[in-house]
């Protein structure tokens, strides 16, 4: 269990944060959560206690990202593929959004964090469904940073999915193939309320994009950091948007 000796929002002892310009702060941050089992390996632990610690970071970025001004934060917590794993290793995967949210669901109320959910609910244990269901309905009025968690997510299978509905539309006779727009494709996305990431984040040295937010991320940028997950706080985060406030986005144009 995670424990909470008292407020991860108010604390006054976290890491003060540098000098950190507020213009061109990205509205969409994205994170590949990665290197929980390896933060854990290094440190001598069970790979439970790394995903434990992982849910900190959790706490950590969501405070960065909120003093940002980022307003759309999605995390990617566990994948289609992630079934592959040891099957108590996935027991225990299912259980931390009950146990985060028992904790902190106050809280979020409180702060005014919104906490959204994409993915595919088919397969996940009603414990996990019901927690983040219970979540998203008591925070749908809230107006603040938008915690969005991408629980049973593969973008394959988004797609997969957003094709078949299409292909019924169009042997219903409802919709003629020519009529097809990316806009259309967007509105059968689970991310179909979320503006596309301006920023991805993959954490723990690996370069790649694991079946995340593949058509969503055309444009994005990409930030990838040796740090594992569990240790990513509010200076990684900072980091990350600085080098995104460095860069000059095109879109395919000239500057």
């Amino acid at each position: 269990m995670i424990k909470r000796v008292r407020s991860w929002w108010t604390r006054k002892d976290k890491v003060q944060p540098p000098e950190q310009s507020m213009d061109n702060v990205p509205e969409h941050v994205a994170i590949i959560m990665d290197g929980n089992g390896r933060w854990a390996k290094s440190h001598g632990l069970p790979r439970f206690i790394g995903h434990q610690n992982g849910m900190k970071a959790v706490k950590r970025t969501s405070i960065a990202a909120d003093k940002l001004g980022i307003k759309y934060l999605t995390l990617y917590a566990f994948s289609t593929e992630n079934w592959k794993r040891p099957k108590d290793e996935v027991d225990f995967l299912m259980r931390l959004p009950q146990e985060f949210l028992a904790l902190e669901l106050e809280e979020l109320i409180e702060k005014n964090v919104q906490v959204r959910m994409m993915g595919d609910r088919e397969g996940l244990p009603a414990h996990t469904v019901n927690a983040m269901e219970e979540a998203v309905r008591r925070t749908q009025g809230n107006t603040g940073l938008v915690l969005n968690f991408a629980l049973n997510y593969g973008s394959r299978k988004e797609i997969t999915e957003c094709m078949r509905e299409l292909g019924k539309k169009i042997k219903s006779g409802a919709l003629d193939p020519e009529d097809i727009t990316p806009e259309m494709i967007d509105g059968q996305m689970f991310s179909k309320d979320l503006p596309d990431p301006d920023l991805i984040i993959r954490t723990s040295g690996e370069m790649r994009i694991s079946n995340f937010m593949l058509w969503q991320m055309a444009y994005s940028e990409m930030w990838f950091t040796d740090i594992y997950w569990p240790d990513f706080n509010e200076q990684s985060l900072y980091e990350a948007v600085a080098e995104y406030q460095r860069r000059t986005r095109r879109y395919g144009g000239l500057t």
